[in-house]
């Protein structure tokens, strides 16, 4: 009798990172539902991973050394055994950056090679390049696109540009809304905010790296916000001795808080009155949804396609020009006079649940494996279930 389907998900660490956190989060939700899926990790290092980790794992042979520097290379030398040996009917490319291991895959072991599912976790137009770069990026997409099986948008406005950018047929483009918040981090985000007394409150989160370009966030905060006016950075990663110096250069000292990573942004969200993204280019980003959760109005630059969907046209946020300091500055103040619904900001985010996602997921991948000249690996009943579940 055919075996249920095998979902393998290959990540490099536990090192905070959106990518890495949702990945960690379906197949969580997928092994607790008896799901046979597979995260196998480059290194068990990074914060994610500490206490009880998010998904059962495993992790590849360690030589006596980190292999942090050249992680990539790492997996690409170590998986196509792996693949060998656990036999997945599903190679899930969690993220953009997992791509060229699942090209190597592909070049490696051939038709032996299981059928590879990316979900595109960035944007593509990538207008922060040098138009020679992205001359080679919009090829690299189109090379994505040959490679995969299915492709997955985590919004529906990011349906068009995957088939454009990607060169796929649209029957191959699915959207899966992000696996963003589950529905009991829905209720903790929807928990009373404590009122400010004259000040306004902002916060930001991510990882402290150029992309997100929290120097700009920064120096609007010194042109736009009153004295009296907070920001904290959640977050860490390379970039943070550099945004200190910049915080002191700016007088920002005691204005602005930087207090690390969080697993839970909920106590923070609750605690702030508007929420901040100033980042070059994203995909969905997860915080901005968790922003709605908790119901707090946004100012953030429009850094993917899928960003005026987020926000609703303006509904719960202003965006602004990407790279724009002054705009940035300006939208600051303006937020203050922007009507806002908090519950319908909720409501919005509520579409973005693991519960849904990973259900939505299991369809995309029986979909593939069901496909013609795929017919020898079934889905379960215990699968069955998952898909019909409310």
């Amino acid at each position: 009798m055919p075996r249920p389907l095998r979902i393998l998900t290959p990540l490099h660490s536990f090192e905070p990172g959106g990518v890495e956190r949702v990945a960690l989060r379906l197949n969580a939700h997928w092994q607790q539902r008896g799901i046979d899926a597979i995260v196998l990790m480059g290194r068990d290092a990074g914060a994610m991973g500490t206490g009880n980790p998010p998904a059962q794992y495993r992790t590849f042979d360690q030589p006596g050394f980190s292999t942090a520097p050249f992680e990539t290379l790492w997996m690409t030398a170590r998986l196509p055994g792996a693949i060998r040996r656990l036999q997945p009917d599903i190679l899930f490319c969690a993220g953009n950056t997992y791509a060229v291991v699942m090209l190597a895959m592909r070049m490696l072991l051939g038709r032996r090679c299981p059928p590879i599912v990316i979900k595109v976790s960035n944007d593509l137009a990538r207008r922060d390049m040098h138009p020679a770069g992205r001359w080679f990026y919009r090829r690299w997409l189109r090379l994505q696109g040959r490679l995969a099986h299915a492709v997955v948008g985590m919004a529906e406005p990011m349906r068009a540009e995957i088939a454009v950018a990607m060169g796929v047929d649209p029957a191959k483009v699915w959207i899966v809304e992000d696996a963003a918040v589950s529905i009991a981090e829905l209720a903790l985000l929807a928990q009373p905010r404590t009122p400010a007394i004259r000040e306004r409150r902002f916060v930001a989160a991510g990882r402290l790296t150029t992309q997100k370009n929290f120097a700009l966030m920064l120096r609007a905060f010194a042109q736009g916000a009153a004295s009296e006016d907070r920001l904290t950075i959640i977050g860490d990663g390379p970039d943070r001795a550099a945004l200190e110096r910049l915080v002191a250069t700016l007088g920002l000292t005691g204005r602005v808080t930087m207090p690390g990573y969080q697993s839970s942004v909920a106590e923070s969200f609750a605690e702030a009155d508007y929420f901040l993204m100033s980042s070059d280019y994203e995909g969905v980003p997860a915080v901005v949804i968790e922003a709605l959760a908790a119901g707090l109005p946004i100012v953030a630059t429009n850094c993917s396609v899928s960003m005026d969907y987020l926000l609703q046209s303006g509904r719960f946020g202003l965006l602004t020009k990407v790279g724009d300091t002054a705009a940035f500055a300006h939208a600051l103040t303006a937020i203050k006079s922007r009507p806002y619904s908090a519950n319908a900001a909720r409501t919005h985010a509520a579409r973005f649940t693991v519960e849904h996602a990973a259900k939505a997921y299991l369809q995309v991948f029986s979909n593939v494996v069901a496909a013609p000249g795929r017919s020898s690996h079934i889905v379960s009943d215990i699968e069955c279930a998952a898909l019909s579940a409310p």
